[in-house]
């Protein structure tokens, strides 16, 4: 039988934001110190995630925290011909100062705030303490995605993030568009986008909980960008409306043409670092189905 409305609804609640504040108060001034080896850079710091799209729920703990080092940028021409390349490339010589070596001195700086900090693949982990919660920090830099190049005063744009993994490889990504979207969406749904989010989400954890999906198959960001796909009619009316609705027009959605809530990079492709394997997505619609007729 079908999930019933009592628990769709509780797993429709937002998890605690009070310590996640907390853990960005705190951790902020850290890295916008005088101090600090980079204080020189022109950078920023916010966050992203869940937290800040207000799709977090009760299992959720680090809070991600962005350092975006804007004195430089990284940037794609693949749109541009030649000819305005080139003259990008002379307009822009090649910096002196590298994500290496922000990242370097990011990490050098929060090490001697906090124990135990330690870099990941993609973030830098600090413990929490202190009624502080675990922080994930990404260190990244400006990424401009160009659609025009005239010269340093005509030029157009999109601007995001982008960071380095340790093989090289570009992670390229543009979390305020996300944040913005998101936002649009779920006042277009008349406030039932966010609430849905987190219901998919509880659900994925419940799934994994029992075995019934692979931990790390079904990613926030994915699941997120997921639903947000789905046209605004499918939102309201109940949570049983609302869960069937968008699960129905997910299942039978063209999934290559999806893109990320971002609207800037597709949301399912394979061997794309950005994108959510196809076979993964397809084992989280399966495992959804399969809980919610035998729940």
């Amino acid at each position: 039988m079908p999930i019933n409305e009592a628990q769709l609804d509780t797993w429709s609640r937002q998890g605690a934001v009070k310590q996640s504040r907390d853990t960005y108060a705190s951790i902020k001034p850290v890295l916008e110190s005088k101090d600090a080896p980079y204080a020189g850079k022109t950078f920023q710091t916010f966050l992203q995630g869940s937290y800040a799209n207000d799709t977090n729920v009760y299992a959720e703990s680090d809070v991600d925290i962005v350092i975006q080092l804007d004195s430089i940028f990284y940037y794609d021409l693949n749109s541009l011909p030649e000819p305005r390349r080139a003259v990008f490339r002379q307009k822009y010589p090649d910096a002196v100062y590298h994500y290496s070596d922000f990242k370097r001195d990011v990490i050098a700086w929060l090490s001697s705030k906090y124990q135990r900090v330690k870099p990941g693949k993609k973030a830098v982990f600090v413990p929490g303490g202190n009624n502080r919660r675990d922080a994930d920090v990404l260190v990244a830099t400006q990424f401009r995605r160009y659609t025009d190049f005239a010269d340093a005063s005509n030029e157009r744009y999109r601007s995001g993030l982008c960071f380095l993994l340790d093989n090289g490889t570009r992670i390229e990504n543009f979390p305020k568009q996300h944040s913005a979207n998101c936002t649009t969406k779920h006042q277009n749904t008349k406030q039932w986008f966010k609430p849905t989010v987190r219901v998919f989400k509880n659900m994925r954890n419940h799934m994994v909980r029992e075995g019934l999906l692979p931990e790390g198959v079904a990613p926030s960001y994915f699941v997120e960008g997921f639903l947000y796909n789905v046209p605004d009619a499918n939102f309201g009316g109940s949570y049983n409306d609302t869960f069937v609705n968008c699960f129905n027009w997910l299942n039978k959605a063209d999934k290559s043409a999806l893109v990320c809530a971002n609207g800037l990079q597709w949301l399912i492709r394979d061997n794309t670092p950005t994108s959510w394997p196809s076979q993964n997505c397809q084992a989280f619609l399966n495992a959804a189905r399969d809980l919610w007729n035998q729940w």
